[in-house]
């Protein structure tokens, strides 16, 4: 009996040993795939738009103004004959969109543009472009500087 407990053992014994070769064969089939299939995909193309400079510049632009304290300055210049009238009125976040709509006076073409500091919360730009698009003000547009 003592001869059959130790035939046993020695049959018992695990196998430390990994087999490897189904995973590469997996692994080669797989790379085999990517390599057909990679030439026929189309790269998706994205129509960006660019920005230069406009053809003419409009005779009054509305310019809404908020440093890095969130205080709101609009700013305008107005046409006058001989030189531009320079209009400015401090305003909050609530009363922004009725001066811009009254500077606007009735001419929707005025465009509006939000020159923030860079050190503002973006969150606080949103949602003054939301206040004077849902107060009717179509052109709205943020100002930048080109770089180089």
């Amino acid at each position: 009996m003592a001869t059959a407990s130790i035939r046993n053992r020695g049959a018992r014994r695990t196998m430390s040993d990994i087999n490897m070769v189904p995973f590469i064969d997996v692994m080669l089939v797989l790379l085999i795939i990517f390599m057909v299939t990679a030439p026929l995909l189309t790269p998706s193309v994205i129509d960006v738009p660019s920005v230069g400079k406009a053809s003419a510049v409009p005779d009054q632009v509305i310019t809404i103004e908020i440093d890095k304290n969130l205080k709101i300055v609009v700013k305008s210049r107005k046409p006058d004959k001989a030189a531009g009238i320079n209009v400015s009125q401090d305003a909050t976040m609530d009363t922004v969109a009725k001066i811009a709509l009254q500077w606007q006076a009735g001419n929707a073409a005025t465009p509006v543009v939000i020159s923030a500091d860079k050190k503002i919360a973006y969150e606080n730009v949103v949602k003054l472009m939301d206040r004077l698009q849902r107060a009717g003000v179509q052109r709205v547009g943020l100002s930048v500087t080109l770089g180089e």
